[in-house]
């Protein structure tokens, strides 16, 4: 898995890339003290989000995308190394738990596999091959989607996934931090979101990361949205796998409903513990098999549900 990259060509390549950019103004941080060096860094974190908006509308059109697919079964694959490869496994690993998804319908994969969380795995990174395995080990097809995620944009371990993807017929995002990237370019959907340098020069698990983070919030979280996940914004899906879930399930039911504890107690019984499935039980007044069966019917969407049964 080592890289055949000439040393001296990668520093070329490394040299052109926003999120490697050296910033002399900040050559003498070190020197500063804690609270100025803080000051300076939560200015930075504080351009991110304007860096994020101005690629609302390619975020946009490629959550509906993932969003129509996953509606006919697909899965949403996402595939980085190092601190991207994390990011796309946080958010994937939180999906079960927030929106009740199988674990393998938002999955995560990084260079070099799950050791590859904790330490790093000499020249996973670099390998397209890896990646092209990783996706094969899913049977990767076209009614999946696959995020490749790289801050430089040039990772080849990302890039290889898109690729090998595209070629399978699956829909592919390529979510980069530079202009003008490969892995954008090698996919459907591109997304750059350009931070500039980092404080530390070249230390991307800083701007760009916070950016690969939020819009991989708003990859997964919209896209459940939109396939009937939420009510409003209540987390009706939630799985109540834990005792703060499980209140958090009791308090749900009762800002839908505004039924008494008894009630929502009854109701969670007779739904089987799923928040969705009480609140039908609730609002529509039906019994929990009427219930179950107007949410298949809906596709699982809540509202479409209530409207049915009036």
């Amino acid at each position: 898995m080592t890289s055949t990259s000439n040393p001296r060509d990668l520093r070329a390549e490394l040299e052109t890339l926003t999120t490697e950019a050296f910033r002399p103004e900040l050559a003498e941080i070190d020197q500063l003290p804690t609270l100025d060096i803080a000051r300076l860094m939560n200015g930075e974190d504080a351009a991110v989000p304007t860096a994020v908006a101005r690629r609302l509308p390619e975020i946009a059109a490629a959550i509906d995308a993932v969003a129509d697919r996953m509606a006919r079964g697909g899965r949403l694959l996402y595939a980085g190394a190092g601190t991207a490869g994390r990011l796309g496994v946080l958010d994937a690993s939180e999906c079960p738990p927030t929106f009740n998804t199988d674990p393998a319908q938002v999955v995560g994969l990084i260079a070099g596999g799950p050791e590859a969380m904790v330490t790093s795995v000499e020249g996973a990174e670099d390998s397209r091959e890896l990646a092209r395995a990783d996706l094969d080990a899913l049977a990767v097809g076209a009614a999946d989607t696959v995020v490749g995620i790289s801050a430089s944009g040039r990772t080849p371990y990302a890039i290889g996934a898109v690729e090998h993807a595209r070629a399978r017929g699956a829909l592919t995002i390529g979510l980069a931090c530079n202009p003008d990237s490969a892995l954008a370019a090698a996919a459907d959907h591109g997304i750059e979101i350009v931070v500039g340098p980092e404080l530390l020069t070249g230390s991307t698990r800083l701007k760009a990361g916070t950016a690969q983070k939020l819009v991989l919030n708003m990859l997964s979280t919209i896209t459940m949205i939109r396939l009937g996940k939420t009510y409003g914004n209540l987390m009706v899906d939630v799985r109540a796998s834990n005792d703060k879930l499980r209140a958090r399930s009791r308090r749900i039911v009762a800002l839908a409903t505004g039924a008494d504890d008894a009630d929502i107690e009854r109701a969670l019984t007779e739904a089987g513990g799923e928040v969705k499935t009480a609140i039908l039980i609730l609002l529509a007044d039906v019994d929990g098999p009427t219930a179950t069966r107007l949410l298949e019917e809906s596709g699982g969407h809540l509202r479409a549900a209530l409207a049915s049964a009036t």
